[in-house]
């Protein structure tokens, strides 16, 4: 806290009115500091979210490509399945080589890392 009873300056006698105005452009001063932080901080908030948009629309035209590409899957699956008995036959071994294929991989990369 300032105090207000009169000081010397260079041997002169400063009165309480030069006192409260020294210290007033001190905290002046200091309040422009922090006001620009904050403009600063503002700025670079402002700056990571309009990055962050564009990063989540670039990602809703991917989900809506592969949404497009998952949907043709498997209208062309539900048409295999639905076709025939020789299909479905078919289709089980497909299932069943992709569920062996995985328990190969699975126990090749255990065996590596093991």
């Amino acid at each position: 806290m300032a105090d207000w009873r009169s000081k010397s300056r260079n041997g002169a006698s400063l009165t309480s009115e030069e006192m409260l105005d020294s210290e007033n452009q001190r905290r002046v001063t200091g309040l422009a500091d922090k006001v620009s932080l904050l403009k600063g901080i503002a700025l670079d908030i402002e700056l990571e979210t309009k990055d962050s948009n564009r990063y989540l629309d670039s990602m809703g035209g991917d989900f809506s490509s592969s949404e497009g590409l998952l949907t043709g899957s498997m209208h062309r699956l539900s048409n295999m399945v639905g076709s025939g008995k020789n299909n479905r036959k078919l289709m089980c071994y497909i299932v069943l080589g992709l569920v062996l294929l995985f328990i190969i991989t699975y126990y090749f990369i255990s065996r590596v890392r093991g």
